[in-house]
């Protein structure tokens, strides 16, 4: 529900009348305290996480090992600036509250009977097949059922154990094997094809078999949970599966790249001789907890700048959306893109923003196909900038956008789609370009081809996904851990990151729905107040001497109301609150909020001047073959 503007008018008359003083607006600067003119947000969050085993002994969830593995604190950084040595935090300080739960035996009856009624008898996944058909494999499935996911979270939402509140985050680990009632299974996930193509990942794809699901909103079109609920949940004793390859245990090296993969295979192979020391069992799923969980869902940390490129907060969002039509005798932009859709799943997060997008066809020129076919085949067209030959079309763009760009809101995304007939090939599916040079975004690609509907995808879903990347938000299976400063992705140590794709959330590459979870919309909640508190102390230190006294204790109060509300979890309310903060410091005759986003913008691009050149790219939305989503 949006902060309504009377209620803020009502506070903000509020606070004016108790922080004024005599006549007149001027004298010594007041005394403030969240207002920092020149500094950064003071935001602090006591998180509650809750942690149900379900099924699983305490024996076998050691609470001392399992706590072992977590962090106490988390602070959010700015994810692209990494790549350059630049560690940029938010001014956000979350500290974990773990709540432990181990359900009885009444609770887990209950459960697990309702698991079976869902349970619908299907033939063995491709994945189980190969799982039975290895030579490690401690058990043979011998048949398979699959179950509604999004059924099972709304369950486990509003029948929780007692005393947890699963308004706060909340983890479900759930085990089944080993009771007379087991039936082997897997999760699924249909009914919301592509909005393109019709093609249904979830149906269609055994890789789209799973075995943890979460993240659902209140409002979600197709199984929407109906009141706000924060759950998550994973179940070892469903599948195996595909997505976080813990079929295979034949393999230490899954992705074929000379490194072993670390995943947690099925709950029976947690045996002795088996695929995992069962002493490990617990470790293992405090892995999930902090590297999945939370630094990839929960708690995490921007893609990119939030405020967006040159410090700007703008009420309204253009996305201006460019093809070039190249597949001959089709037009892409008119068969492939639902502008209404993407505004539309774009708005429910920036939801203070007034989104819009706007089309127009570009001609496919020689010099574009020429720079096109050459980032394909790993060849620069810049070679004198000293770029890698991925820039390509980022130079290219940069070189072209005159006249390119209307002007017509207060931000424009540049969104370039490329159309390509049979057989030239795309470089991804898409991908949310930065600057080569600070880690500032900078144009949004997304690519379409014969290849690329057959495999089922469109031009809407890649769009909104990589405008959500555009706008700050991360993949659910790569991140950053706060405590070790260590950004990873679903690879090597951390190849069990994929089960955080399995998520309702359409920075997700599982394919199966195409909304922001809510853990996203908490997230660019947190991420969009802490950056209207940083920009309102950015304007208030060009505030002259003696001036705007009213308006600078109006903000202060606005902070700490929104500080306070922050801390209570109440993410939407912190937020217009900040925005309103932010409004009432540029509001100040004299105050240079245009100034400050002047002086931002010539510090980034003097940065890009002397920047040395840089390959960062690793977020590329791929569909190559060794990506998880081009499985079948």
């Amino acid at each position: 529900m949006r902060w309504r503007t009377p209620f803020l008018a009502t506070l903000v008359v509020a606070l004016v009348a108790a922080s004024a003083g005599p006549a007149g607006a001027t004298g010594a600067a007041p005394r403030l305290g969240y207002l920092d003119p020149g500094g950064q947000p003071r935001l602090a969050e006591k998180v509650p996480v809750n942690v149900v085993f379900l099924g699983y002994t305490p024996a076998q969830a050691d609470k001392n090992k399992f706590l072992a593995g977590l962090a106490k604190k988390y602070e959010p950084v700015v994810r692209s600036r990494l790549s350059y040595g630049v560690t940029e935090k938010l001014g956000i300080s979350y500290t974990y509250d773990y709540r432990l739960t181990y359900t009885n035996k009444a609770y887990q009856d209950t459960f697990f009977k309702q698991l079976g009624k869902l349970a619908t008898p299907a033939p063995l996944t491709a994945y189980q097949q190969a799982y039975n058909d290895q030579a490690k494999n401690v058990l043979d499935i011998t048949g398979n059922n699959t179950i509604d996911a999004p059924s099972v979270e709304k369950w486990l939402a509003f029948h929780p154990p007692s005393g947890v509140d699963t308004r706060r985050n909340t983890i479900y680990f759930i085990n089944w094997f080993g009771r007379s009632d087991f039936k082997f299974h897997v999760y699924t996930k249909i009914g919301e094809p592509d909005p393109d193509t019709g093609y249904d990942f979830g149906k269609n794809r055994d890789s789209r078999k799973i075995i943890a699901w979460g993240g659902t909103t209140a409002d979600d079109e197709e199984t929407g949970l109906g009141a706000t609920r924060r759950v998550w949940f994973h179940d070892l004793s469903a599948g195996p599966e595909s997505w976080t390859s813990n079929y295979d245990v034949d393999n230490a090296d899954v992705d074929g790249d000379g490194v072993p993969d670390y995943r947690m295979p099925p709950t029976w192979e947690y045996v002795k001789g088996g695929f995992r020391d069962p002493a490990a069992l617990a470790g293992d799923l405090s892995k999930l907890t902090r590297y999945v969980a939370l630094n990839l869902l929960m708690t995490t940390s921007p893609l990119y700048p939030v405020e967006l490129t040159g410090g700007t907060l703008p009420k309204s969002i253009n996305l201006d959306s460019n093809t070039y039509e190249g597949w001959p005798g089709v037009d892409a932009s008119a068969q492939y893109i639902k502008p209404d859709l993407v505004t539309e799943e774009l708005s429910e997060l920036r939801w203070r923003n007034r989104l819009s997008e706007d089309q127009q066809d570009l001609p496919y020129t020689a010099e574009n196909q020429a720079c096109y076919v050459a980032e394909l085949n790993d060849e620069s067209c810049y070679p004198e900038l000293g770029l890698p030959a991925f820039a390509n079309l980022y130079l290219y763009t940069r070189e072209h956008l005159d006249g390119v760009l209307d002007g017509n809101a207060d931000y424009e995304v540049p969104v370039f789609n490329y159309a390509v007939g049979p057989g030239v090939g795309v470089p991804a599916l898409g991908y949310a370009d930065d600057d080569y040079a600070t880690g500032d975004q900078s144009y949004v690609f997304n690519f379409i081809s014969p290849e690329v509907v057959a495999s089922g995808y469109g031009l809407t879903t890649t769009q909104i996904h990589e405008v959500g990347h555009h706008l700050g938000m991360s993949h659910p299976h790569d991140g950053y851990d706060s405590a070790t400063g260590v950004d990873y992705g679903p690879s090597g140590d951390f190849l069990f990151a994929n089960a955080g794709d399995e998520n309702n959330s359409m920075m997700s590459y599982i394919d199966v729905n195409w909304d922001f979870s809510q853990f996203d919309r908490d997230n660019s909640d947190r991420f969009l107040t802490a950056a209207y508190w940083e920009a309102a102390n950015r304007v208030a230190a060009t505030v002259p001497k003696g001036k705007g006294r009213t308006a600078l204790k109006v903000a202060d109060g606005l902070l700490g109301l929104a500080a306070k509300a922050f801390a209570k979890h109440e993410y939407r309310v912190a937020y217009a609150l900040a925005e309103r903060a932010y409004s009432t410091v540029a509001g100040i005759p004299g105050a240079g909020a245009a100034k400050v986003a002047t002086q931002l913008k010539a510090e980034a691009d003097a940065a890009r001047r002397n920047a040395d050149v840089h390959d960062p790219h690793e977020f590329i939305d791929t569909l190559a073959p060794e990506s998880p989503r081009s499985q079948p």
